[in-house]
């Protein structure tokens, strides 16, 4: 897996509507592990394709872990969603 670089604010692309995924093979496939792992590395919470100069309709999103009495992090509380050509 490959860490991408993150689009900053003045980027054009962030700006552009993203196309719609037409497309599940493994390019896709690859691109989402990629965006979980860059997601991972900057210690976010979501990332979308036009973030990591992909123009496509998809996201990622990790929930932030439950914590116990001690504030220490609940393993497997966190949950991850893959969103592709998501509606309102």
């Amino acid at each position: 897996m490959t860490i991408l670089q993150i689009e900053t604010l003045n980027n054009p692309i962030l700006r552009k509507k993203a196309r719609q995924v037409t497309n599940f093979d493994e390019d896709l496939q690859r691109l989402i592990d990629d965006m979980i792992e860059t997601m991972r590395s900057a210690n976010g919470v979501g990332l979308a394709g036009p973030q990591v100069n992909q123009p496509l309709q998809v996201a990622v999103i990790e929930t932030l872990p439950e914590r116990d009495e001690e504030g220490n992090e609940i393993e497997g509380s966190r949950e991850l969603f893959v969103l592709i050509n998501p509606k309102i």
